[in-house]
């Protein structure tokens, strides 16, 4: 069959927020709802990564998540071209990713880290994924391992 209209192209912000929907999607139990007018993910009725395609006309084409203790602090002040402060969760240690600064990989990792501050512990034992499992086990492995003695000798 022909189509009869043109296929609407994408703005880059549109692009953008698509990379973060595909990202977002294969996580487990990962919904998402329109919330403030913007794409907003959701895992368990909590929200773990909330869009932002020029929100109120700031200038941001982004996704805001939230950030462990003290990271956000240092990715602001290590990459402030890639990261910032967004108004409202800011100050509860949430940082803004500005889309067209970041790698699919580097956004991927921030996303997967953002969903494990909010999943349910349960729901992350269940999903854990084989990388993680792995380091898990080395760091499990390395505390059971003895200890040398650092150089000193029992006499």
């Amino acid at each position: 069959m022909k189509r009869i209209g043109k296929e609407r192209k994408l703005d880059a912000g549109e692009k953008h927020l698509q990379r973060v929907r595909s990202i977002c999607a294969a996580l487990p139990e990962t919904m998402e709802k329109l919330s403030h007018g913007e794409p907003t993910f959701f895992v368990r009725k909590k929200v773990f990564a909330m869009c932002s395609n020029n929100h109120h006309n700031d200038g941001h084409i982004a996704v805001v998540i939230p950030a462990a203790i003290g990271i956000q602090a240092m990715l602001i002040e290590t990459g402030p071209e890639k990261f910032y402060r967004p108004p409202y969760v800011g100050g509860s240690g949430w940082v803004g990713i500005e889309l067209d600064r970041v790698s699919d990989g580097e956004l991927a990792f921030h996303i997967h880290e953002a969903w494990r501050l909010i999943a349910p512990e349960k729901l992350q034992a269940v999903t854990q994924v084989p990388r993680e499992k792995e380091v898990a086990e080395k760091q499990v492995a390395k505390r059971r391992a003895p200890r040398p003695s650092a150089g000193k000798q029992k006499i």
